[in-house]
C-alpha cells in the first residue's frame, strides 16, 4: 500500500515547487540547465559565505590577544562552533564540486526530438497545471473548496 504524502507545510511547499519546476521546465535540456544554474548559484553563495567567514575569523584572531588558560568558556564554545561551521561549509563546497563534475556528463547527453516530446508529455501528467479548469473542478468536488476566480 503506498504511503500518503506528508501534509506538513514544508513538504507541501516542496511538492508545489517540485510540480512548478516540472511544469515550467518540461524538457530534458531545460531540466539540465535549471539544475546546472541551481548548482552554480549554490556553489557561488556557499563559497562566498565561507570566504567571508574565514576573513572575519582571521581578522578577529589577529586582533584578539591569546586568552589566558582559564579563559571565557562562552568565547571558546563560540569559536568551536564557528570552526565546526567552517568545516561543514568546506565539506559542502567539496560535495558541490563533485556534483558539478558529475553533472558535466549530463550535458553530453543528446536525445532525439521524440524523446523530448515524451519529456513534455509526461511532465504534464506528473505536474498538471494547478489552475487548470478541470483540476479546479476536481478539487472542488473532492475537497469541497470553492474554485478560484
Amino acid at each position: 500500500m503506498p504511503e500518503e504524502p506528508c501534509q506538513c507545510p514544508d513538504c507541501q511547499r516542496f511538492y508545489r515547487e517540485h510540480d512548478r519546476l516540472i511544469r515550467e521546465n518540461p524538457s530534458l535540456r531545460q531540466q539540465q540547465e535549471l539544475n546546472w544554474a541551481a548548482l552554480q548559484s549554490f556553489r557561488t553563495l556557499a563559497g562566498r559565505v565561507l570566504e567571508d567567514l574565514q576573513k572575519t575569523q582571521d581578522a578577529a584572531a589577529a586582533a584578539q590577544p591569546l586568552l589566558p588558560a582559564g579563559g571565557d568558556a562562552a568565547v571558546g564554545a563560540e569559536e568551536e562552533s564557528l570552526q565546526q561551521a567552517l568545516g561543514d561549509l568546506e565539506n559542502i563546497n567539496a560535495h558541490l564540486f563533485s556534483i558539478e563534475v558529475l553533472m558535466e556528463r549530463i550535458f553530453d547527453v543528446r536525445v532525439p526530438e521524440a524523446v523530448e516530446q515524451k519529456f513534455q508529455e509526461l511532465a504534464g501528467e506528473l505536474a498538471p497545471d494547478p489552475l487548470n479548469a478541470d483540476r479546479l473542478r476536481l478539487n472542488r468536488l473532492l475537497h469541497q473548496t470553492p474554485d478560484l476566480p
